[in-house]
This record gives C-alpha cells, structure tokens and sequence, in this order.
C-alpha cells in the first residue's frame, strides 16, 4: 500500500500526464471532490461532485480543454490520513494560480480531496 506522501507523487504525475485511468485509480469509488473551478464552470454542483463516474466526466473536460495544463509541486505535507499539496497551476496563456489541495486518505485510496485557489 502507498504512503500518503506517495499517492499525493502519483496524483500529481497522473495528473501532469493527462492519465485519467492512472489519477482515478487512486480514488475511492465513492470519493468526494470539491473545487472553486467546478463551482464556476457547473455551478449546479455547488463545487462538489461525488464517485469516480462524475469525476472522470470532470477531468477528461479538463484535460481536453486545456491539452497544457500543468501543476509544479511546491510542497507536500503528509500523515497518514491526510495529504497537504501546495502546487502551481499552469496554463499557457493564463496567469499562473497557485492551488492548496487536501487529500482525504483511507485503506489506501483517496476519500476526498478538496482544492483552495490563493
């Protein structure tokens, strides 16, 4: 089973590879995402969407919007249930976001994971 710290690495390469198989797999099946982003682009989440299924419909529109988008870890701050990411969101030709995000860690899998825009 992975380390906390580890699944957060392996969140952040699926993520920067376009791997949506790889960035769901580390996900409970009935995990929970919140984002300022899904807020805006589907406000009828209220920023919240529930199991695998919604978050690969959310991802893939991500990926396939912005084929660029890259996150640059700054910082991973790790125990064994919760992961504390610090990364820098970046698109080209958009200014540069720095993101917060927690990971909810249970048996292995994330739970729930939660984005903070600065």
């Amino acid at each position: 089973m992975m380390s906390p710290e580890q699944i957060a690495k392996q969140w952040l390469k699926a993520f920067n590879d376009h791997n949506l198989e790889n960035l769901l797999a580390l996900y409970d099946d009935h995990a929970e995402h919140f984002s300022p982003k899904l807020k805006v682009r589907k406000p009828e989440t209220n920023g919240l969407i529930k199991g695998k299924s919604a978050m690969r419909i959310w991802w893939q529109d991500a990926f396939d919007r912005l084929p660029h988008l890259a996150y640059k870890e700054l910082s991973i701050t790790a125990n064994k249930e919760r992961v504390f990411m610090e990364y820098t969101r970046i698109v080209p030709g958009e200014m540069n976001m720095n993101v917060a995000e927690v990971l909810e860690i249970k048996n292995g899998f994330i739970v729930a994971s939660r984005v903070y825009h600065g």
